[in-house]
């Protein structure tokens, strides 16, 4: 039986290699491979959208590449498609990021920065980034969760959050306020957080991608 393909949509900006060995390690059933050939994308079993840094930079090589057709492409083929930190971020109307920048509306809401001013439980000041791991809670029975208690620790790295207009959440966390850690929508999956630095919780949510068929 030949191997599903699995691709990492590679537009110069995310955090590649670690996502590819973390995947290698949960699906053996898959030749994993970065690539930014729109063919192979478009070949593709499941795929993987990463991101990180400034949402401007990346919108910016997304539709320098036209990653934007590929991913609306795929999204209308009903296969798994997974966004992963500013690859999250890049899938909504809008970001208020780097004097706001128009995304891939593939999600109807906004990414925002944390208010200045936070504080915790204790009433210190909390810093932006929010960086590190924080506790998740589900909100959706969907089978990304498989295998996955309820507030489980992810490991995040980000200054903006995502507020969609409609209940996409899958998952919430709290820094200060609450946001949406993971959304969906058909057989579109995006967390905040990275599952590929989050140990065994992170990498549960990446064998329960691969195993996904797309379909809640």
């Amino acid at each position: 039986m030949s191997q599903k393909l699995l691709t990492i949509i590679d537009y110069g900006m995310g955090n590649l290699h670690s996502v590819a060995k973390a995947l290698e390690a949960v699906a053996p059933q898959f030749q994993i491979e970065i690539t930014n050939d729109r063919a192979r994308i478009l070949e593709a079993d499941h795929v993987v959208l990463p991101g990180v840094g400034a949402i401007r930079d990346c919108m910016a090589e997304i539709r320098r590449q036209q990653v934007d057709e590929v991913v609306a492409e795929n999204l209308a083929s009903g296969k798994p498609f997974l966004g992963i930190c500013v690859g999250m971020q890049a899938l909504m109307a809008h970001s208020d990021e780097n004097q706001g920048i128009d995304c891939l509306n593939q999600f109807d809401g906004h990414v925002h920065r944390f208010p200045s001013g936070l504080i915790d439980s204790h009433g210190l000041p909390m810093k932006v980034p929010h960086m590190g791991w924080n506790h998740v809670t589900k909100t959706k029975d969907h089978p990304i969760w498989n295998s996955i208690e309820s507030d489980s620790h992810f490991y995040f790295v980000h200054s903006y959050f995502v507020e969609p207009h409609e209940n996409y959440s899958a998952g919430i966390c709290h820094y200060g306020t609450d946001f949406a850690a993971m959304i969906y929508r058909d057989n579109l999956f995006a967390t905040q957080f990275h599952p590929e630095k989050s140990a065994e919780a992170g990498l549960q949510l990446l064998k329960n991608f691969t195993q996904w068929n797309g379909t809640l």
